[in-house]
């Protein structure tokens, strides 16, 4: 029998969700074709961007070396919660043969990048070595955008939401492929 059993308070589920998130692109520096892929899926991105498809923050930097904990050429865009899924959804649709590391930003940067990562095409070992394992601060990024954990404040109060999830359970009452949320 498991030991683990994930939280269900609404409270405390929405006050420990994650409000940034990084995308790592990696690119074999020295594949000129791979390289330039890289570059023009960044560019794609700040395209997008600016015409207001999600917001998404492309470091300035392409390191062109390892840097971190990443073995081979890369570059990180910073993501808020709010844009999660459409920059999520464009890099698993135009990747191409790029591999992207995707984990949240918190306190605990060396679980992120090794226990609550994902990839998007095949994964690269990890140098975890210079990562903090804890850190008082949150990691916050672009706190003038007033994103992530700088929103002023939660899109839903936690009535709101217990009011959205209520409505949801009664619209799927009448969906059969459904799984009904336990009563307690």
């Amino acid at each position: 029998m498991s030991d683990y059993h994930p939280p269900s308070d609404l409270g405390e589920v929405v006050n420990s969700e994650v409000k940034e998130w990084h995308f790592h692109i990696y690119f074999h520096q020295r594949n000129a074709d791979q390289h330039q892929a890289a570059l023009d899926l960044r560019d794609a991105v700040l395209r997008l961007r600016r015409d207001g498809a999600f917001v998404a923050v492309p470091l300035f930097r392409v390191n062109t070396d390892p840097i971190g904990p990443h073995p081979i050429g890369s570059y990180e865009i910073w993501v808020p919660a709010t844009s999660f899924s459409s920059v999520f959804s464009f890099l698993c649709m135009n990747r191409g043969s790029l591999s992207i590391l995707v984990h949240p930003l918190t306190r605990e940067a060396r679980k992120d990048h090794e226990l609550r990562n994902a990839w998007i095409g095949p994964p690269f070992p990890l140098d975890l070595s210079a990562l903090p394992v804890k850190t008082e601060e949150l990691p916050i990024q672009y706190p003038s955008l007033k994103l992530g954990y700088s929103a002023p404040e939660p899109e839903f109060t936690l009535d709101q939401r217990r009011r959205i999830g209520a409505n949801l359970e009664r619209i799927l009452k009448g969906e059969k492929e459904a799984a009904r949320a336990p009563m307690n």
